[in-house]
């Protein structure tokens, strides 16, 4: 898609910019602690892995939704604006793992402006771990 001309070179197919992430322990504490999330699964190993059962610390969900954002913000630069957007975890994802998000234009409405958008965020098997929907409105 041009910088400049929005959804008029906006189509079906498109990728949006794949952008990797590796997240560490600190990341996770900090990320969790403003959010107020206390579930220990994210910040404490022992716990998370003797008590809960997990291969390592969990990452948290709304994390990956973020990801799913940025990477439609970075996509639309000031073109335009998100108008909707959803996420579903899929699967745990953790610490150290290395992940990426990505997505592509579903459908555009030439005549309202909007584009429709599939998100995901994949692991290194080339599994989601997160899946999303967006619909993006461009400036006129």
């Amino acid at each position: 898609m041009s910088t400049l001309s929005g959804i008029r070179q906006a189509q079906p197919g498109d990728l949006l910019p794949r952008t990797d992430h590796v997240t560490d322990t600190k990341q996770q504490f900090m990320y969790n602690a403003a959010l107020w999330n206390a579930h220990r699964i994210h910040f404490d190993l022992p716990y998370a892995t003797d008590v809960e059962g997990y291969p390592g610390l969990v990452i948290a969900g709304p994390l990956m939704g973020e990801w799913l954002t940025q990477c439609v913000h970075d996509w639309l630069g000031d073109e335009g604006v998100i108008v909707s957007f959803e996420f579903s975890n899929r699967r745990a994802a953790y610490v150290g793992d290395v992940l990426h998000s990505e997505g592509k234009v579903l459908s555009t409405e030439p005549e309202a402006g909007t584009a429709a958008l599939e998100l995901q965020v994949v692991n290194a098997a080339g599994e989601a771990v997160t899946l999303g929907a967006a619909v993006v409105r461009f400036h006129k």
